[in-house]
């Protein structure tokens, strides 16, 4: 696989679980984020995904693009896999309502536009 095409699938499956973090989140109060367990265990496990596939995008990539937070998504990841006693509700929240919805922007910027069927 070249580089470019397995950047352009990690930036694809980062995409993909900030979707659904976003769409998990609609219509969610802090408490309530609080409250529901499941819906935490689902929102820390798509920034693991999303954690895990910026680690795995090449360097000179992430080099091009500075906006992109690479370094904390994949710190968050460490603590959610390594850390997992250390995870903070709050900063959770913080990730699911407001990192997640410029992350989703700045990647939509820049994968790639999937090209027509031609069948």
């Amino acid at each position: 696989m070249r580089p470019d095409d397995r950047d352009s699938a990690c930036l694809l499956d980062m995409l993909q679980a900030a979707e659904k973090v976003h769409r998990f989140m609609q219509g969610k109060t802090q408490d309530a984020f609080v409250a529901d367990e499941v819906l935490r265990d689902a929102i820390e496990r798509n920034a693991e995904i999303i954690g895990e596939a910026a680690r795995r995008v090449s360097e000179s990539f992430k080099n091009q693009h500075p906006e992109i937070p690479w370094r904390k998504m994949v710190a968050q990841r460490n603590v959610l896999v390594h850390e997992y006693d250390k995870i903070s509700v709050h900063e959770m929240w913080i990730v699911a309502t407001f990192h997640i919805p410029n992350l989703i922007e700045n990647l939509t910027a820049l994968i790639p536009p999937t090209p027509p069927n031609t069948e």
